[in-house]
């Protein structure tokens, strides 16, 4: 039995809408970090899937770099683990790093890959090791002591920055038309593995792509004010500006430093947005409504 006719009409004026949008991005590359916290929700991480196949059947070469926080932390606190935080980022020791691969690299990659081919996709998990794609180097960071207000030097044990990324790796990967599904763990030169803040993963694969967009899928809905609102855009100098005056905080920090770094790489803009609003990704590219907190260079 056929539709009544207006729902037709209504869902051909969608698709004429979104035209414009898929032209935009048509053989652009977009990296979308899939935050541990967004998924939590099944339903959500079905449409999620299904946006990323939708993507990549439209003409956009879409890469997926996935976090883990909760599901590293269930996994830790059953072994017995304590976990620690420091600035926002998990401190990693020999014991944390075995189980942080095993949850990233292991079961999450390969359940997002399996959420992605079931939607009709043709998904492949890698991580930074395979094909030594992401070569890091330990991460160096200091926080600000509420207490003194002076700089502190942090030792976050074996977490680890990207120092270099191999994007043969990926074109290779994106010209077999695959869709790159990415857990940030990475090689050291020492042969060391390190556990690489999935935020500034993404950020470093979608700099060296120059990638149209770098989307950071959370599970907050931007960048809030102080008085808990949503900005709906930022520049990069807005960006510096918050987090000196303490509205940009904890683990917030991170994600403006990777949206700075891929701005100046090269990536024209990121947005951060929350991964748990149903077809998040395709709101924010393919509508005129957007989706969260969009950065731009200025």
């Amino acid at each position: 039995m056929k539709e009544p006719l207006p729902n037709v009409h209504v869902r051909a004026e969608v698709l004429v809408q979104a035209l414009p949008h898929m032209q935009r991005y048509d053989q652009e590359i977009v990296v979308i970090k899939y935050g541990g916290h967004a998924m939590g929700d099944r339903a959500a991480a079905e449409d999620f899937a299904e946006d990323i196949v939708l993507l990549e059947q439209s003409g956009l070469k879409p890469i997926v770099v996935h976090g883990g926080g909760p599901q590293i932390g269930r996994m830790l606190g059953r072994l017995g683990i304590e976990s620690e935080f420091k600035g926002g980022l998990r401190v990693t020791d020999e014991a944390t790093v075995e189980v942080v691969e095993m949850v990233l690299a292991g079961s999450i990659n390969k359940q997002i890959v399996g959420w992605i081919s079931a939607e009709g996709g043709r998904a492949i998990g890698l991580c930074g090791k395979d094909g030594n794609m992401v070569r890091a180097k330990r991460a160096m960071r200091t926080i600000l002591d509420p207490e003194s207000k002076t700089e502190q030097s942090v030792d976050l044990g074996l977490v680890g920055e990207p120092e270099h990324v191999e994007r043969g790796v990926l074109d290779a990967v994106l010209k077999a038309e695959l869709i790159p599904v990415l857990a940030p763990v990475a090689f050291g030169a020492d042969g060391q593995t390190y556990n690489v803040n999935a935020d500034t993963f993404a950020g470093a694969i979608a700099g060296s792509l120059r990638a149209k967009r770098l989307l950071l899928l959370t599970d907050v809905p931007g960048v809030l004010d102080k008085e808990g609102k949503l900005i709906p855009e930022l520049s990069v100098e807005d960006c510096r500006r918050l987090v000196a005056d303490g509205t940009i905080t904890g683990g917030m920090i991170p994600k403006i430093e990777t949206c700075i770094y891929a701005i100046e790489q090269g990536v024209e803009a990121v947005v951060i947005l929350d991964g748990k609003v149903g077809h998040a990704v395709l709101l924010e590219l393919f509508t005129d409504y957007g989706a969260g907190t969009l950065i731009r260079r200025t």
